[in-house]
């Protein structure tokens, strides 16, 4: 194939690859990059496409590989090797979370709060709260981990709404206050 015949047949598919390229990134800018990533492999390895053979199948192919292969780089670059002996890091990225609630609940408040909470949600969710993990919890109070996830979430859950209600008016306060 010529490299003239060779641009003919890549601009019909021009459309075809953008298309291609927006489903699998679902992002009009990943689609844009992706697309440009192709045509580079494409025309830099236009001497290993075999004339006669399915040119759009192998310009998919390449754009296929190139998504795939991204996706890969994207995965690992975010997983978090834990070597610790109780795994304390595992799953604590290194993404900081601020909490701007420093003075708004006293310890006395939420543990007064913990405290009028079933038995049946509160132990585990002390225990939660007190390092242990979910299958240590488990094990220690006899029951499925799927009904100790549930009851620690359930906690918080009741948690949450007492907190919101005792000071659903606290950022209306703040307003005037400012």
């Amino acid at each position: 194939m010529s490299t003239t015949e060779f641009y003919t047949n890549f601009d019909k598919m021009t459309a075809l690859l953008n298309s291609f390229a927006y489903n699998l990134t679902k992002n009009t800018e990943d689609a844009k990059d992706l697309f440009q990533e192709t045509a580079f492999r494409a025309f830099t390895n236009r001497d290993k496409f075999r004339p006669g053979t399915n040119f759009k199948a192998w310009l998919f192919t390449i754009m296929k590989n190139i998504f795939i292969n991204n996706y890969r780089k994207k995965v690992k670059a975010n997983t978090i090797m834990d070597s610790t002996d109780n795994m304390y890091y595992i799953n604590s990225g290194s993404v900081v979370i601020s909490n701007k609630a420093e003075s708004n609940i006293m310890l006395k408040e939420l543990t007064q709060m913990i405290e009028e909470l079933d038995d049946s949600i509160k132990i585990p969710f002390l225990m939660h709260y007190h390092g242990y993990k979910y299958q240590e919890i488990a094990d220690h109070l006899e029951l499925p981990l799927g009904t100790v996830k549930s009851r620690i979430f359930f906690a918080r859950k009741e948690l949450k709404e007492v907190i919101g209600k005792r000071y659903e008016n606290l950022s209306e306060l703040r307003q005037k206050v400012s």
